[in-house]
């Protein structure tokens, strides 16, 4: 554990990482996060006269969390102290919290604790932490790419203020691409480098909002290519996609190739092929397409084209989201396999899709019931209206089924199938109207 700016002078920049170089160095220089960050906004004003408390800053890698934390370091009068919850202890904590608690007595001095991968602390660790917090012993920093409310002691995030950070947009990483590009004293300024569009265009949309993720891509492309006479380095999508590991493929999230691969996706369960299915969704993934909505169209074709025929189909599909919301990527694709393909192969009706649309369609056109009085709400101050006089009780008879009218004319919309559990479904409501 080193104070942040004695681990700095000991390092020469030029030996750093692009993206550790790049890191901004003031608000000013931040890109990103504007909802939290931006002129006027809660989280910098309180940055800007050093008096933010503890906070929660969270979200996907490489979206500014740790680089925010760098521009607090510099900014405040405060003594600030940095760990990693993967290799600190218990033993650590109280050792800072004891060196915090002689620093403000002896000379007021605030001490500021980033806790990087703060997940990471189990709970025993995460209470160590708590009692100095309460007291504004330490300040704390924690950082994560998990949900706080998750994997975060309640009463430290009950005692902080929680930011959620987003991953970078395109314009964001087109920025701090041209900034790296451009800067002499830390970025590739002094070369010269020709860096095609469609080079950028990939570098960028298959970082996934990531910014290290994309300059440590931009830095291997531009150490590995050798100058040509002139002194050029030419970094075209060839050069580009070996330096990222990804080869460029025919998938925007806001054309018709998104519209044209869930479409592919969602037909190919429908169509019972899990082979196809997983294509189509590993070109998604691929592309950068958000998970979640993934998960969404999933739990909509379970709902929609399996239905009752297999009704478990609806909850491994809301089982799918959910992990995936708790574990992220690259995780979570093993959960919406699972789900793409039980619904691939599980049998299928429309039967409740196309019921509740007759149903609302009969409602539309001004078809409007009157409620039986039998089945009506039987208060006692009700009961001299006839509210509730006649109504049997279904647990009073046998298979606890009794024939009454639930609806005061006939109405036909849920006719189920002779597929899988709908084929009972069936079997149960002729024998009931028999």
């Amino acid at each position: 554990m080193q104070d942040l700016f004695e681990k700095e002078e000991k390092k020469d920049i030029q030996k750093l990482p692009l993206a550790a170089r790049m890191a901004p160095r003031s608000l000013d220089e931040f890109v990103g996060q504007e909802g939290i960050l931006g002129p006027g906004k809660l989280l910098r004003r309180l940055i800007e006269i050093d008096k933010a408390g503890s906070i929660i800053l969270f979200g996907p890698p490489g979206c500014g969390k740790s680089a925010l934390a760098q521009v607090i370091a510099r900014i405040t009068k405060g003594s600030f102290q940095e760990i990693n919850a993967v290799t600190s202890g218990v033993d650590e904590l109280r050792k800072i919290s004891a060196q915090a608690a002689q620093r403000w007595q002896a000379s007021q001095q605030k001490t500021i604790l980033l806790v990087d991968e703060i997940h990471h602390f189990n709970r025993g660790q995460q209470d160590a932490l708590l009692p100095d917090v309460e007291k504004g012993n330490l300040i704390l920093i924690g950082i994560t790419t998990e949900n706080p409310y998750f994997y975060v002691n309640a009463a430290l995030v009950s005692r902080s203020q929680v930011f959620e950070f987003k991953a970078l947009q395109t314009s964001d990483l087109r920025d701090i691409l041209g900034k790296a590009l451009a800067n002499e004293e830390r970025g590739f300024g002094k070369l010269k480098i020709k860096l095609t569009e469609e080079a950028a265009a990939h570098l960028v949309g298959t970082a996934n909002g990531d910014a290290r993720k994309m300059l440590n891509a931009l830095e291997l492309a531009v150490l590995s290519t050798p100058a040509d006479k002139k002194g050029v380095i030419a970094i075209d999508l060839g050069v580009a996609e070996e330096s990222i590991q990804k080869k460029a493929i025919v998938y925007d999230k806001k054309d018709d190739q998104h519209y044209d691969t869930i479409s592919a996706f969602i037909k190919s369960m429908r169509g019972s092929d899990p082979d196809a299915a997983l294509y189509w969704m590993a070109k998604m993934i691929y592309g950068g397409e958000d998970p979640r909505f993934i998960a969404r169209r999933i739990a909509i074709c379970a709902a929609e084209d399996v239905g009752t025929a297999d009704p478990l189909a609806l909850i491994v599909a809301n089982a799918a989201f959910q992990i995936v919301e708790l574990v992220g990527m690259p995780e979570g694709r093993i959960p919406l396999a699972e789900a793409a393909v039980y619904v691939a192969c599980a049998p299928k009706s429309n039967a409740s899709y196309l019921g509740i649309s007759s149903a609302l369609a009969d409602v539309e056109k001004g078809k409007i019931l009157a409620v039986p009085d039998h089945l009506k709400d039987a208060h006692a101050d009700r009961e001299q209206l006839g509210h509730g006089k006649g109504y049997k009780y279904p647990h009073d008879f046998p298979e606890g089924q009794v024939k009454q009218k639930y609806l005061p004319e006939e109405r036909s919309y849920y006719e189920p199938k002779d597929i899988g559990f709908e084929k009972k479904i069936k079997e149960r409501l002729e024998k009931w109207k028999k």
